[in-house]
């Protein structure tokens, strides 16, 4: 069949892109100056919004939430798109369904348009509340299909997950390959069936280039009939983040399904985000060279940088090879749950214990034990019977998680006055106080910057901070300025 309609582009530059080559440090002036750019450049969409960027945004940049989803909304007219993690949000854990409902709706307050939403176990039953509260508030719902490689995450398994979102009545559904463990070859069977099974329902494309293969997978998608793709500024592109809307666009091209894209903006913001790349010692992306152990120990190349890092702290950075082995025999044994937050954290915990303890479950982590007795949901797979034992748990996943849960808003409000803003109440469930409170505002800095650099500015910042210099001279027209460190 000839698919002729055109394939459209979400840009992930302001979300996902950073979260994976940043560790999601970009800042909401560091956003300002390409908005307009990436607002001109085409896209269908723009993702600003995932679990990771609220939380690092409080934990970190100490920056809020809802003032940046606020204002990006505001400056941008294409679109905006937010992701969630269903009944854990943002964070690791489960929340009310109340907590979930306010959540959403403070989204569609701050004018995201799109509302997408995963769950890591597949267990659809935990994106429920947020479909449900999302249409009711005028949202477009797009759940995600989590891919992973197992014998239990055949075709069939994403089949009849799609067959329940279809249900749902949701507005797009998407293949999410977080580790970018798809091929060509398995695309090629899985893509089809699956856009068959949504009837008529637009799927789109998110897989991240950790194997090297997703520029390929990309095509196999146009080829089948997906609707939209996601993909990141070319130096931003590759690597563990997505592939780069340069190629992604060619190949639409090549196929005729090109939808229209301004080269000249997207030239623009690559190279603004290039410039802060220098600028800022940020990474760029590069291609990734492919490592056949990844199809092993399937995690996501964020999360294999800043293990290495915390191996290197605590001695055992020698220790890599035995430990990502053993994560794959975890997984194994946890009936294959798919190494996305929460889960990639709980199983790489478990092998280090493993590995470290010189025993195989010696010690199991309260996390691992919930997992396993089914508080998170359904589970794809059988639990070793060694594992269960150790755990001394019993599954039970007949109920939906967040049924088990008691309303938290009440609470909340009893505890900070009626005066409490609604965006304060939820970062109060979601944090504890010395976290939820004293958050900046990042677009009144944006503002206060301003939305188009200073090149000569931005050139003396750039050279006092080069501490390899010990004197700078500069001239611009009758100006001469020295500096010394």
């Amino acid at each position: 069949m000839v698919h002729k309609k055109p394939f459209e582009l979400i840009d992930v530059t302001l979300r996902d892109a950073h979260q994976c080559l940043w560790s999601t440090r970009m800042t909401t002036p560091h956003m300002y100056p390409a908005l307009a750019d990436i607002d001109q450049a085409g896209y269908g969409y723009i993702n600003i919004l995932g679990g990771a960027v609220f939380d690092v945004m409080v934990r970190f940049l100490r920056e809020d939430p809802w003032k940046r989803m606020q204002f990006l909304s505001k400056q941008l007219t294409t679109p905006t798109d937010a992701l969630t993690r269903g009944q854990s949000i943002y964070t690791f854990e489960l929340f009310a369904d109340d907590v979930v409902a306010l959540n959403i709706e403070l989204l569609a307050e701050s004018g995201v348009k799109v509302l997408t939403v995963y769950d890591a176990l597949n267990d659809n039953r935990n994106i429920e509340t947020s479909v449900k509260v999302g249409k009711k508030n005028g949202m477009l719902i797009n759940a995600m299909l989590t891919y992973a490689l197992s014998p239990v995450h055949d075709d069939a398994f994403f089949i009849a997950r799609t067959h329940e979102l279809v249900k749902f009545g949701v507005d797009f559904i998407s293949v999410k390959d977080p580790t970018g463990l798809l091929t060509p070859e398995r695309a090629a069977t899985l893509f089809p069936a699956i856009v068959s099974a949504a009837k008529g329902i637009p799927i789109k494309l998110h897989s991240h280039c950790q194997s090297g293969l997703a520029p390929q997978v990309y095509e196999e998608a146009i080829k089948s009939g997906f609707s939209y793709g996601y993909v990141a500024t070319h130096c931003l592109a590759n690597g563990a983040s997505l592939p780069s809307v340069l190629d992604v666009y060619a190949s639409a091209q090549k196929m005729g399904r090109a939808s229209k894209m301004n080269l000249s903006a997207l030239q623009k913001v690559d190279e603004y985000f290039d410039w802060i790349c220098s600028r800022d010692n940020f990474s760029r992306g590069e291609q990734a060279i492919y490592d056949p152990a990844l199809y092993e120990h399937q995690i996501p190349g964020g999360m294999i940088s800043n293990l290495r890092a915390q191996l290197a702290t605590m001695g055992i950075a020698h220790r890599e090879a035995e430990i990502l082995e053993e994560t794959a025999r975890v997984r194994q044994d946890l009936g294959y749950p798919i190494l996305v937050s929460p889960f990639a954290q709980y199983i790489v915990t478990q092998a280090v214990l493993n590995v470290m303890q010189g025993e195989r479950y010696k010690t199991i982590p309260d996390e691992v034990k919930l997992y396993l007795k089914g508080h998170y949901g359904k589970l794809a797979g059988t639990p070793s019977a060694e594992v269960m034992n150790r755990a001394n748990v019993q599954y039970d996943s007949s109920r939906r998680p967040g049924e088990l849960i008691e309303p938290a808003l009440p609470g909340l409000r009893k505890k900070w006055g009626r005066s409490v803003s609604r965006e304060q109440l939820s970062l109060h469930a979601f944090y504890p106080e010395n976290l939820a409170l004293g958050l900046k505002d990042g677009a009144s800095e944006a503002l206060k910057q301003g939305p188009v650099l200073q090149p000569f500015t931005e050139l003396v910042k750039y050279l006092v901070m080069k501490k390899e210099y010990k004197r700078i001279r500069t001239k611009l027209g009758g100006v001469e300025l020295s500096f010394s460190s």
